[in-house]
């Protein structure tokens, strides 16, 4: 399904991917449009799936201690299928994975986790798993592993430029430095709402203190708290397919230890366009995921990223860059952040009759 969007749509879509935290009132004043036209547009687009809400939460604040990136190159001896069946028996049951996506031999993932151990014993697994299969073919998978006191996030899953970009709109992009580390250490009850509030982004502060067994005002008083203090923040994740995206590109950049960007002074920033949705740096290395509309588009940021790294001498080899066709990809795990929250946190799962 193709984008048919009015512009008031467009304008509607990007404010509320851009404005996540504003009420439909507040969002309605930023953007210009009556709140009652602005409220039944927003209700249309999330009937018709142009958009989910999540809620991230921040787990660096409680003992998590880094973001690893896996991408394979398969031996495509196995149809796609039937390896996302292995992987998701096998691999994708870690909860530590939040983001997982395949093509035919081909695919990434993203990971939260406390240390290197519980990464280290998930690759050990895929790379069990995938060389008794004959799917590796001469290399294993490779990490880029980005903990949060010696890295910089400056993009996690921010759709509003590349939104922005797509509708010729408006707006100043954003780029944020995010994720510093910290210690913070929450009650029973706190750990147990922030996790129902991961859980359940989508339900009511009422509805939410019924599952979770607790009074709705302790509920809308943590939720307040936790997003003032920067634990969690709500996202919306637009649905790319049905809004004509039809590439997704992975970059693994390593620089030459030689001349590498100063990383102190953000240097790598440089390299992000309107299409990147996710960029993570440390000294030596750089992840990015970026989204194009067509096939030219992804040619043209590619080569003025090149350009840009030869031109700086930033790289002694090529960097691994990946297209997947999002017509023909799978999404195995898709923004799946309660898992490594009620892990990280240390609490126990909500009761099954409770669950909604």
């Amino acid at each position: 399904m193709r984008n048919h969007l009015t512009e008031r749509e467009q304008l509607v879509l990007y404010g509320l991917i851009r404005y996540p935290d504003l009420k439909d009132r507040e969002l309605s004043e930023q953007l210009g449009v009556k709140h009652s036209t602005l409220t039944s547009i927003r209700r249309r687009l999330q009937q018709k799936r142009y958009f989910r809400t999540i809620r991230l939460p921040y787990l660096q604040h409680f003992g998590c201690e880094l973001l690893a990136v896996i991408h394979t190159h398969f031996n495509p001896v196995i149809p796609l299928q039937k390896r996302v069946d292995i992987t998701e028996e096998k691999i994708e049951a870690a909860e530590e994975l939040f983001f997982s996506i395949g093509e035919f031999e081909k695919g990434f993932s993203l990971s939260l986790a406390e240390n290197y151990t519980a990464i280290g014993k998930i690759n050990d697994v895929r790379t069990e798993t995938f060389g008794k299969l004959g799917l590796l073919e001469k290399n294993y998978p490779t990490e880029a592993i980005f903990p949060f006191a010696a890295s910089r996030i400056y993009r996690f899953f921010d759709y509003a430029p590349l939104i922005k970009n797509r509708f010729n709109l408006d707006g100043n992009p954003r780029c944020d430095f995010i994720w510093p580390p910290d210690h913070v250490h929450l009650s029973s009850t706190e750990r147990r709402v922030l996790y129902g509030l991961v859980k359940h982004p989508n339900e009511s502060d009422k509805t939410l203190a019924a599952i979770l067994g607790v009074a709705r005002q302790t509920v809308s008083r943590l939720r307040k708290q936790f997003e003032e203090q920067g634990y969690l923040a709500q996202m919306r994740i637009p649905n790319l397919r049905q809004l004509g995206f039809e590439i997704l590109a992975f970059y693994h950049v390593r620089y030459d230890p030689a001349n590498p960007p100063d990383f102190e002074e953000g240097e790598a920033a440089a390299l992000l366009s309107d299409n990147v949705i996710f960029m993570a740096s440390r000294p030596f290395e750089t992840v990015i995921i970026a989204a194009y509309h067509t096939y030219g588009e992804y040619k043209a940021d590619k080569v003025e990223k090149m350009q840009m790294l030869k031109e700086r001498e930033w790289i002694a080899t090529n960097p691994v860059i990946r297209t997947y066709s999002l017509s023909k990809s799978e999404i195995i795990k898709d923004f799946t952040f309660a898992p490594i929250t009620k892990k990280i946190l240390h609490v126990d799962d909500l009761p099954e009759h409770q669950q909604q």
